[in-house]
């Protein structure tokens, strides 16, 4: 089992949950920047992490066999922060680098004026980049946040193939699928969904433009939660290649409308051993 988790913080998780990742089948990863839990108080702070996003953790993936790209953005609960505004003006020079693959995460958290501005912001930056957008929908008020969400990117004029709507659930999926945007899933221990929830959607609204992810940020979390939806899915009955199609296949097709998704590891920064020699077979070429 292939498995590309194509939304993971792996800024907050250690050297060993690379190891059992790859272990679990986990060949390549995509890490949007996010909220870090403490409130940052400059623009400067951002650039320090968005460099750590560019240089440090694609270097420590590439030593457990696993390739790594990232997304950027200002996400939308500090967008609320006046101190942190001047992050939209400095995005452009981020966005042109190659291993980021969308704008994100972006989107709603109190559903506030600067989060609508933030957000409308960034899509446009989007559009101008040729980037896809990975859109975090609140974790209040799913229901009005998603509206509010699919409002803006329509007046945007994103193409919603260029749009994933993440943290879905039951009660946002069928308005989020008709949509025309990509429907992204967390899968996490105790909240937002699991991977029981997950094999009923997948009945109920099929394989077709689905991403899966862990997410696995410094909260409760478990980064081999991908590895579970897959199991769950072989033990439901789905076959391995609809198994390969949401856990591989669709974040390949998502992030590579990029023109940026390189799949192969940088075996110059990779440990010697096994585990590489063996990523790297996998990977190429993003098979």
């Amino acid at each position: 089992m292939r498995i590309f988790d194509p939304h993971i913080h792996m800024t907050s998780r250690t050297t060993d949950d690379y190891a059992a990742m790859w272990a679990a089948g986990v060949r390549a990863v995509v890490e949007p920047s996010f909220w870090l839990g403490q409130p940052r108080t400059s623009p400067e702070s951002f650039f320090d992490y968005f460099d750590g996003l560019l240089g440090w953790e694609p270097f420590r993936a590439a030593q457990h066999g696993i390739a790594h790209h990232c997304t950027l953005a200002l996400n939308p609960k500090e967008a609320n922060d006046p101190r942190c505004a001047p992050v939209l003006d400095e995005l452009p020079r981020y966005l042109v680098k190659d291993s980021v693959v969308a704008v994100g995460e972006i989107g709603y958290d109190s559903m506030t004026p600067a989060e609508d501005t933030a957000l409308a912001a960034q899509l446009q930056l989007a559009a101008e980049h040729g980037l896809p957008a990975l859109v975090h929908t609140p974790h209040r008020d799913k229901a009005a946040g998603l509206r509010r969400t699919i409002d803006v990117v329509r007046e945007s004029g994103l193409p919603p193939e260029l749009v994933a709507l993440d943290h879905l659930n039951e009660t946002t999926v069928a308005a989020a699928a008709d949509s025309g945007c990509w429907l992204g899933f967390s899968i996490y221990p105790d909240t937002k969904m699991d991977e029981d929830r997950m094999v009923r959607i997948l009945r109920n609204h099929g394989t077709e433009r689905v991403l899966v992810n862990s997410a696995a940020d410094w909260g409760r979390s478990d980064p081999l939660k991908t590895r579970h939806v897959g199991d769950a899915m072989l033990a439901a009955g789905f076959t391995e290649d609809d198994v390969d199609q949401v856990l591989w296949r669709n974040p390949v097709a998502f992030y590579g409308q990029s023109g940026r998704l390189d799949l192969t590891v940088d075996t110059g920064a990779a440990d010697e051993g096994a585990a590489t020699h063996e990523g790297n077979s996998i990977l190429r070429g993003g098979e």
